[in-house]
């Protein structure tokens, strides 16, 4: 059958490498919008991600790390009183204005760590280090908002709020959601971000080697009023899906998505559905040497699944040219073993699903209708 499949492929080069191109749009729509999804979703929650924490304690009513409020620096004696907690870092998120010389500004969040530990940032440090970040107005960008920061680098000087900063350290795609992250220590970003001293933004708790991660968790939040305790995995979750929840995200690329999907179905459908309609003879004939529905539906079944998988293959080095290409901007995402695979799944439905209409159209024929005039 795979025989008389590729020979009915090379019959009519034109629409089978209609149908090739049909998969290939598809598919990398699906891949190019589901990699920005992966990139927004990813910003949403790179704070959380990317610290080094086992919880996270914020006020009760924060269920999105982008929006946290402010709780009492006294929490952070009453966590380490907790038995499994080891210890309890301060950590200071605050919106603020930088100014650059030339007189350009820029919407900043200031984000606060406890030295020497540096627990919640920042990561992936391309020049400078942490400890560079206990001088005297130092604070940390990333290389691809250099463009936002008026090209800002090592050691440009400029102000926060008023106040006179400059940069000791890079990072390289450590972007957040809707805001540039700047790091530095815990009493400069309240200085910065004129939060008083005797608040926090939230805390990060160290547990004791052994202890139970949950148990603790559930420990913080029956004994400290006002506060709520995360693990990272369902503060992420939760900041996520509150975002989500929130604005039109996921609607508008899933909207995009399920159109891709039913573009390339109909473009497929059609085109072959016009080459079977070209080739009712060959299926008659098929038919009147003892060829049944059930073969005739295999065989443009296999023509499909053919079609699909070279679609696929130049799919995804279309995607990965794509996502290669945006990863110079600081766009960065991965996309997972699992999601390769739905792509594949997906570009296999989608053939399938095309190769339906014609499917419909051959069983119809007449065995003996290829020996009319």
């Amino acid at each position: 059958m795979l025989r008389i499949a590729l020979r009915f492929i090379s019959y009519d080069k034109a629409k089978s490498i209609g149908v090739v191109l049909g998969i290939v749009i598809s598919t990398f729509l699906v891949g190019q919008q589901t990699g920005i999804f992966l990139f927004l979703t990813g910003a949403m929650s790179s704070l959380v991600d990317n610290t080094r924490t086992d919880l996270w304690i914020v006020d009760n009513k924060t269920t999105n790390v982008n929006a946290l409020g402010l709780i009492d620096v006294r929490v952070g004696r009453q966590l380490e009183s907790i038995p499994g907690v080891r210890k309890a870092y301060p950590y200071v998120v605050a919106g603020a204005i930088a100014r650059f010389e030339a007189g350009q500004s820029a919407p900043i969040q200031i984000i606060g760590v406890q030295p020497p530990d540096f627990r919640g940032g920042p990561w992936r440090l391309v020049k400078g280090g942490l400890f560079d970040l206990l001088e005297e107005g130092a604070v940390s960008i990333d290389v691809f908002e250099r463009q936002n920061l008026n090209g800002a680098g090592m050691g440009t000087g400029f102000e926060i709020n008023g106040r006179r900063a400059y940069v000791a350290a890079e990072t390289r795609g450590v972007r957040g959601f809707g805001g540039i992250f700047m790091f530095t220590t815990v009493s400069r970003a309240r200085e910065f971000g004129e939060i008083p001293s005797h608040k926090a933004s939230a805390f990060l708790v160290e547990v004791l080697p052994g202890a139970d991660l949950q148990a603790v968790r559930n420990r913080i939040n029956a004994s400290i009023f006002g506060v709520r305790a995360w693990t990272k995995k369902d503060f992420s979750r939760a900041t996520v899906s509150t975002v989500l929840a929130t604005s039109g995200i996921a609607l508008s690329i899933g909207t995009l998505i399920v159109f891709a999907v039913i573009a390339g179905m109909i473009i497929i459908g059609l085109t072959m559905y016009s080459a079977a309609v070209d080739r009712l003879r060959d299926y008659g004939t098929l038919k009147a040497i003892g060829a049944d529905n059930g073969y005739i539906r295999r065989l443009i079944m296999t023509q499909a699944l053919i079609l699909g998988i070279a679609g696929y293959g130049i799919a995804v080095f279309f995607i990965e040219s794509f996502r290669n290409g945006i990863a110079k901007s600081g766009i960065l995402f991965e996309f997972s073993p699992e999601i390769k695979i739905g792509f594949l799944v997906i570009t296999i439905l989608i053939a399938l699903a095309g190769a339906a209409f014609a499917m419909r159209r051959i069983s119809r024929i007449e065995p003996a209708s290829v020996f009319r005039a």
